[in-house]
Parts: C-alpha cells; structure tokens; sequence
C-alpha cells in the first residue's frame, strides 16, 4: 500500500473510531431508534439521486436492508444508549466478523481450519470475560443487545454476497430508503417524547446526527470501497481495527470511560480473534465473508 493510501486508510480509521464518540452523544440526546432513523433520512436525501430499480434482486435488497440497516442500527444504538462505556460497545460490534465466518459455514460451506476457529473461540471468550466484569455486567443487557447487533450485521454480510453488480452509493440508498420508515416505525411504537426531543436537541445533537450520516458513512464506507478496489481484501481489512483502538481511545478520553484490567483483557482476546481470522482468511476460497465486515460486496455500512 502507497503512503498515500495508507495514510487515506488511517483517516478512515479515525473516522470510524470517533464516530463511536459521535453516536453516543446521539443516542443521549435523542431516542436511540429515532436517531438511527434520522442518520437513515439524511442518508437518503444526499443518494436519492443513486436509486434505481434492480429487476429481480429487490427483495434480496429488501432483506439486506433490514439486516445491515434498521435491525442492526436499532439494536445497536439501544445497546449504546444502554451502555455506560461506549468502548465495550466498539469491541463487542466487532464479533460481526466471527459471526459472519460461522454464517459462511453453516450456509455456503466454507471450510475453515483450526486456527480461524480458534480465532472465533478466542473472540467470543474475550467478550465474555467483559460481559462478566462488575462494572459491565451492570449493563449487560447493552452488551447482549450490541452482540445481537452483530449477528444481523453478519447475517447481512451472507446476504449480499447474492448483489454482485450493484454500486456502493446505489446500495446504500436503497439501505437508507428502506430503513428509516422501519426504524421510525418502531421508535413511534416502542419510544416516546419524540417530538420534545426534536424540538429541544441543540447543535451537538443534529451534528451527531450530520457527522454519522457524511462522515462514517460517505465518506468512510466510500474511501474504504475505493481502497478495495485497488488492494486486496487481505490487505487492508485487518488494518481497519486500528477503527476499534481508535474507538476506545476516543471513548476513553472523550466520554471518561473507564476500563478495568478485565476489560482490557477481554479486549486484547477479542481483538486478537478477529485479527487471527482476518490474516487466515488471505488462504480461504470464500475471503470477502470471512475477512472483514466491510470487504465488498458486502453492506456498505455496519459499523456505529
């Protein structure tokens, strides 16, 4: 990789890191499915100019939206509103990688060795040791509802591997389109004081708001697709970690989180897993599934 791209790579990873900060102070602000529905219209109104109808694929967009977009968002800013510590969040979200190996091979037929597997043992153990710390366990339902977050994001990674031909601006539109009534459907359904809410968010809140919609995701998700183009997924997926330390580090001195020997534990084997997995997925027939979250042509946007 170029000095130039890396150095591209790296600002993404900042990005990513400190949009972690950003939809934290979102979901304080606002109702957490309300803010994912918000993220989701502004998103729609900068591609409404990329929607077009695929003849025969839409209700395999329909079912990749659902998964990366309303279900995945939804439960993933619930868990981050529950949260205390927005950096347990940034290491549990990364399970979608293990999760998205173990869907591969339950469903394509991949074949994975012993050292992958003992990367998504060490994975999902590391998140365990978290989830069993006194200070998270008092939040464990954000925990749990953070690693469900995952599975759909995984479970829509399977599904788009079916999309094939599609562009990153035209999927992500049609993400947009057909998660924001779904998620504002719900937020009318299960939240309440919405309308208070809009009315008295201040500049911080509707920033929150522009940052995750053109930053993380135009902005990211684009470079990220434009890097992949040029470099292979084996290349440049484990390097987007980096997003996660970014993540913590930015929660840690932004947001006073605190982390405990535990925690710090539990992050070094989660972390690890996922990296184990990354560098063997170079060797696996089906690499774009097992090796990141984010390699093409897999759903645009999955991260916080």
């Amino acid at each position: 990789m170029t000095p130039r791209h890396l150095l591209l790579l790296m600002l993404i990873n900042v990005i990513w890191g400190f949009n972690l900060v950003a939809a934290k102070v979102g979901v304080t602000e606002l109702p957490p499915v309300l803010f994912a529905a918000l993220r989701f219209v502004v998103l729609f109104a900068i591609l409404l100019p990329f929607l077009r109808l695929y003849p025969g694929r839409m209700r395999a967009i329909f079912w990749v939206a659902m998964t990366t977009g309303g279900l995945h968002f939804a439960f993933l800013y619930i868990g981050l509103h529950l949260a205390d510590d927005a950096s347990t969040v940034a290491i549990a979200i990364q399970l979608n990688v293990p999760f998205a190996t173990m869907l591969s091979i339950l469903f394509l037929g991949e074949q994975v060795g012993w050292r992958r597997w003992g990367g998504i043992l060490v994975a999902f153990f590391g998140v365990m040791v978290i989830g069993f710390d006194p200070r998270v366990f008092s939040y464990v339902d954000g925990l749990l509802l953070t690693v469900l977050s995952a599975l759909f994001s995984a479970t829509g990674i399977l599904l788009s591997k079916r999309l094939s031909g599609i562009g990153v601006f035209q999927l992500q539109a049609w993400i947009a389109a057909m998660s924001w009534p779904l998620l504002l459907g719900v937020s009318l359904l299960l939240e309440h004081g919405q309308v208070a809410a809009i009315a008295n968010a201040g500049m911080l809140a509707w920033g929150t708001v522009l940052y995750t919609s053109l930053f993380a995701s135009l902005i990211g998700h684009g470079g990220f697709y434009w890097l992949l183009q040029r470099y292979d997924v084996s290349i440049v997926s484990p390097l987007t970690l980096l997003s996660t330390i970014c993540g913590v580090f930015f929660a840690v001195t932004l947001l006073d989180d605190r982390l405990t020997g535990r925690m710090l534990i539990g992050a070094a084997l989660t972390l690890s897993g996922v990296f184990i997995i990354a560098l063997r997925s170079r060797r696996a027939p089906a690499a774009p599934v097992a090796a990141c979250a984010e390699a093409a042509p897999m759903p645009p946007d999955s991260r916080p």
